[in-house]
Parts: C-alpha cells; structure tokens; sequence
C-alpha cells in the first residue's frame, strides 16, 4: 500500500488537522505494517500557486516551453505522479476563513489536469484517479459541522469525486479555540470519527 499524506496547514507544528491526519495514518500503518508512506507539510514545504508564469508553461507545448517552463511544469509532475501512485490519500485539513488553506489549494490546484488526472468527454467529466481511498482530518476553530457554513466538506467532496476518487472518510475536530473543554471533546469527536472509518 502506498499512503500519501499531505499537511494542508500554515503551521508546521502543533496543527490539530496535522494530529489528526497522522492518527488515521498510524491506523493505516498498523492495519497495513508493510505501507510506504510519502508525507508533505505544505507549511514547510510549499508548492507554489497557480499563476501566470505556471498557466503559461502548462498552456505552452512541452517542445516549446524555456528551462523556467519546464521546471515549473515537472513540479507540478511529481505531485501528480504520488497521487497516481497512491492508493490512500490522507489530508489534513484545517479551516481558514470558512475555507481551505492556501497551502491545501495550492496542491489541489497541481494535481488536477485535463487528460491526466480527468477528462472531457461527449457524457460529461470523467475522472482519471479511481481506485483510491480518501480519509479528510478536518479542524475548525469553531462547530460547522452539517451546517450550511461547513464549506469544506461539499467543496472536497466535488473535487475528489471529479478526479474520480469516491471513497471518501472525514475526521472532524471541532471546537479548536473555544477553550480547553471544547478542545478534548472535539479531539475526541474526531477519534471517533476514526474509530468508524474502514481501514
């Protein structure tokens, strides 16, 4: 099996998404002991936004594209590749704003491309990513959960399910900055929202 884990937070250290994601990994591990694990922390490790530098080396023919072009593209490359090697994919997932973050979008942004990851056809999209798995560990400051102000999970569920990936499992701690009390009930919300999940 191999796990791909990406840490979508801006902080490299003590995100609750991060504790989470790494408990469904540990899961994962201990159900799977023989698992490659390929883990990025985006706070530490970025992939750059998508730009006007990068639309223009990915809209210019590969024949055609300057050394710049190219080694913007490749980057975009070797996300795609661990995500089509990948046969779970474990994110984590703080709330920003009522959003993503622009670290977790940013990698987003890279892996989905017309002809790899999907494609058009006469019957509408078809996604190109079938046959993984997707646990989402979910952190928010406050409770959205099943409300119409939890943005997240019916952004991630569009997304996914257009790249083709169906098998989707959320982890949710809730309650982050509303004080100690909210903290421990909502890690161990998420813990059970774990314990539910199929592994």
């Amino acid at each position: 099996m191999n796990i791909l884990q990406i840490n979508g937070s801006a902080r490299s250290q003590g995100a609750h998404s991060t504790q989470i994601a790494d408990k469904i990994v540990a899961q994962l591990r201990a159900k799977h002991p023989e698992a490659v694990v390929t883990r990025h922390d985006l706070a530490s490790a970025p992939h750059p936004a998508l730009d006007q530098a990068a639309l223009d080396a990915l809209f210019t023919p590969a024949e055609s594209r300057t050394p710049e072009q190219v080694a913007r593209v490749a980057l975009d490359d070797a996300r795609i590749a661990e995500v089509q090697a990948a046969d779970v994919i474990v994110l984590g997932v703080p709330m920003y704003n009522f959003g993503i973050s622009s670290q977790l979008k940013n990698w987003i942004d890279a892996i989905a491309r017309a002809g790899v990851t999907f494609r058009y056809t006469d019957t509408g999209p078809e996604g190109l990513l079938t046959g993984k798995r997707l646990y989402a560990a979910c952190a928010r400051g406050g409770r959205y959960r099943g409300t119409a102000a939890d943005t997240q999970t019916p952004y991630l569920e569009t997304y996914f399910r257009f790249l083709g990936i169906t098998d989707l499992h959320f982890a949710y701690a809730e309650g982050m900055n509303l004080g100690d009390a909210a903290v421990e009930q909502g890690l161990a919300e998420a813990e059970a929202d774990i314990a539910a999940m199929p592994f």
